[in-house]
């Protein structure tokens, strides 16, 4: 025996009534109302991809430099590495905020996407871990065994202070894409935190 919607209107409504109630499972399901809604322009979500974005585009700076000046092999070899994983962060950041049609830059102060944002920013505004710019210009202008040096005293503090952002976004998202980002950049930069402490020790150096 064959199943018939019928023919017609019955047909029509049958199929319409068919959709109902497979969209409400869907939602009830939790399935279907990611796809639907997208972070908002105040989000957490497009909060941390613009400062995340902006924290990141100084540690690149950084690694260039460190790449152009020091003498550290090692050192500079790691900073090759932050410098090409950070721009493509950026690029994937960039397109979440493409893909929610949300604009890439924001009048907003940064951290403001963080409750009580205010305690996590240094005295001067700047970001968690962002270097000053005093600190940027020294080193542009260190070579050699100082540059080694004060990249990896600036980059240990400016991952410490990256993990702190990303920590106040995971606390904050439910976005699969977001955590499962941040959380590989939270574990990316612990590591290269350890391994920069290293290299100072073999430097004879201290961390700031």
């Amino acid at each position: 025996m064959r199943f018939s919607l019928g023919t017609g209107r019955t047909r029509i409504l049958s199929i319409a009534l068919i959709v109902v109630v497979l969209l409400g499972v869907g939602y009830g399901a939790g399935l279907l109302t990611p796809r639907l809604r997208a972070p908002g322009d105040a989000s957490a979500e497009a909060g941390f991809a613009r400062d995340m974005s902006v924290h990141h585009a100084q540690a690149v700076r950084m690694s260039i430099l460190e790449y152009a000046n020091g003498e550290n092999d090692t050192v500079r070899r790691l900073a090759y590495d932050m410098a090409t994983s950070q721009e493509y962060q950026m690029g994937v950041m960039e397109t979440w905020l493409q893909q929610w049609h949300l604009p890439l830059t924001t009048d907003r102060s940064p951290m403001q996407w963080v409750p009580g944002y205010q305690s996590m920013m240094q005295s001067d505004g700047r970001m968690p871990g962002m270097a000053s710019t005093d600190e940027m210009t020294k080193l542009e202008k260190a070579h050699g065994k100082d540059a080694d040096i004060l990249f990896c005293q600036l980059m240990i503090r400016h991952h410490l202070g990256g993990i702190h952002m990303i920590d106040a976004v995971l606390k904050a998202s439910d976005e699969d894409q977001v955590r499962t980002l941040a959380t590989s950049m939270r574990n990316g930069q612990q590591a290269e935190v350890d391994a920069l402490n290293l290299l100072l020790k073999g430097l004879g150096a201290q961390p700031l």
